[in-house]
Parts: structure tokens; sequence; C-alpha cells
């Protein structure tokens, strides 16, 4: 009951890390920069993601251009894309298989069965959280590094938008939701493993007429 409930705990935090790392891939904030300028009448915000520039003004226009050439983007861009996409795909993969492999759910056989799914979705899950997390992490050290560096002038620095922090707390909940998983398949075999169920031993029939037999012999 116990392990059961803990699968729907880990349940519920990997649907939450999915929806977090599908907006955080199609949102367009992964960097931002505030440039207020003289007159607070003209400030504009520019942010920039991994498929998308927008550009609010304080006036209430908002504008958005799309990133059409590939080639031309960093490789930073490009890897953050790639890695997005495959941690989608596979944290859904993991919320289906999941869904057969918990104890609380009458889909997917015997438990042998039910438990092997379970470790395939909790493993997909922990490859989504790590695909997740290597773009999120190497687009907050581009920023950071060219926030540092010097000869970049201010108006043309930016700072991580709010999608970089989706991006980090929904690989952390994908992550956390595949070792659960994992753990929770693995806990009833290795008590089997080691206390081995005990073996009892119990006279054939046949020896005992044997014996029976023999006796009647003598007498």
């Amino acid at each position: 009951m116990a392990s059961a409930s803990l699968q729907f705990f880990a349940f519920i935090l990997a649907v939450f890390g999915v929806f977090g790392d599908i907006a955080a891939t199609l949102l367009p904030n992964w960097k931002v920069n505030a440039d207020v300028g003289s007159n607070i009448i003209t400030a504009i915000t520019q942010m920039q993601g991994l498929w998308m520039d927008c550009t609010w003004y304080s006036t209430g226009m908002f504008s958005c251009t799309l990133k059409y050439s590939v080639l031309s983007l960093p490789v930073y861009i490009q890897a953050a894309r790639t890695t997005m996409v495959l941690s989608c795909i596979l944290s859904a993969f993991g919320i289906c298989i999941t869904t057969v492999g918990m104890k609380c759910t009458k889909l997917g056989g015997d438990t042998d069965s039910k438990s092997h799914a379970c470790f395939a979705g909790g493993v997909c899950f922990i490859l989504a959280g790590i695909f997740g997390l290597v773009p999120t992490s190497w687009y907050t050290r581009e920023i950071i590094s060219s926030f540092l560096d010097q000869t970049i002038p201010e108006s043309s620095k930016h700072e991580p938008g709010g999608a970089v922090y989706t991006g980090f707390i929904s690989a952390g909940f994908l992550l956390i939701a595949g070792v659960i998983f994992c753990t929770s398949c693995f806990k009833k075999q290795q008590g089997a493993w080691i206390y081995p169920p005990k073996q009892h031993h119990f006279p054939s029939t046949e020896q005992e007429s044997n014996a029976g037999y023999n006796l009647q012999d003598y007498v």
C-alpha cells in the first residue's frame, strides 16, 4: 500500500514535470533584457527563446519573430532544441508506460510485467530529466559568461528568464519521479534475494509404504 502511494506521488511529480518541460520548450523567455532607457514610456523588454524572439513595449505592443534558420543559430541553442524535444518525448513515453506499470492500476498483466513496465517508465523519466537539465545548464552558463564579459555593452546583456527556471524545476521533478519508480519496483525482489523462501521437505509416501512393507516381512 505504501509503495502504491509512493508511485502515485511520483506519477504526479512526473505529470508536473512533463507539462513544465513542454512549457519551457515553447516559452520565448529563455533570456530577458530589460532596457528602460531615459523615459519609462519607451521602455521595452526583449526576450529570446529557442524558437522565437519577442519584444514587449510598455505601451502594450507585443511582437515576435520566429527563428527559421537553424544553421545560423549558436550551437548551444541548436543543442537545447534537440535535447528539450527529446526530453518531452521521453517524458511522454514515461507517462504512458508507468500508467500501465503502476500498482494502483489494473493494466499490464501480472506483477512481474507491471514491475518491468514501471522500471522502464522510471528510466524514461530519468533520461528525460537529464536531457532537460543539460540544455538549461548550458544555456545559463552562456548567459552568465556573456553578462560578465566586459567587452559586451550593457544594452546587449541578458539575464536568465522564466523558461530556464521552469526547465530546471521540471528536470528535477522528472529525476525524482524516475528514481522513485525504479527503486519501488526492486524493493520486493531485493527482499526475496536477501531472505530466500524456506523450502519444506516432506517425506514421500512411497518411501513410507516401502518401509512399512519391509517391517512386515520381519514380523
